[in-house]
């Protein structure tokens, strides 16, 4: 095996504990199918480091819970930082381990954080696949939650944090209705 399967079945070892089920499967392990999956179709060239990223997107989330934060939006947004820190932390020590340097290990937790949006083409390709993944699998059942301007506040905000090709290729790609249309159109 290579270093970058290693690192892959480490991180899929990790989120085969998670106890949230998608179609009888741990929730964080198929999220981490689907971005590697959308990574491959979007992004077919992408680095290693990126590919480990993606992969790691979402390791062991179930371990920092969101009802453990304050409601509102500053205990939301701290929940957040204090995922990506951990997934950073969790990928980078992996790659360590199987023998990444550090620069590599710390570009993977740099992009896990989301360090040099809109700057860093690694980091955009990153929450690219990040919008795709979430508007292919998960945006369905979280409109069918929430309340018709909070999915179109989630829509805006989604668009906002792509890249103007991966915009093009959400109108593309996608049947959706010109309200939400409109935002990837900005």
């Amino acid at each position: 095996m290579s270093r970058l399967t290693d690192v892959i079945a480490a991180i899929d070892a990790a989120n085969a504990e998670d106890p949230n089920q998608t179609d009888g499967r741990p929730e964080a392990l198929v999220y981490g199918e689907r971005m590697s999956a959308e990574l491959d179709r979007l992004f077919p060239d992408a680095s290693e480091v990126l590919q480990l990223a993606a992969r790691g997107q979402h390791i062991e989330r179930w371990t920092l819970k969101r009802a453990d934060y304050p409601e509102g939006r500053t205990g939301y947004l701290t929940w957040r930082r204090d995922l990506a820190k951990h997934h950073g932390a969790r990928v980078a020590g992996m790659m360590r381990e199987a023998g990444y340097s550090d620069e590599e290990a710390d570009t993977a937790a740099s992009l896990l954080r989301k360090e040099g949006l809109k700057r860093d083409p690694q980091v955009q390709a990153l929450e690219d696949v990040i919008c795709f993944v979430f508007l292919k699998w998960y945006f369905a059942p979280f409109s069918a939650k929430h309340p018709q301007n909070k999915v179109h506040n989630i829509v805006v905000k989604t668009a906002r944090k792509m890249s103007d090709d991966g915009r093009a290729r959400v109108l593309s790609e996608f049947d959706l209705p010109e309200t939400l249309a409109s935002a990837f159109r900005i």
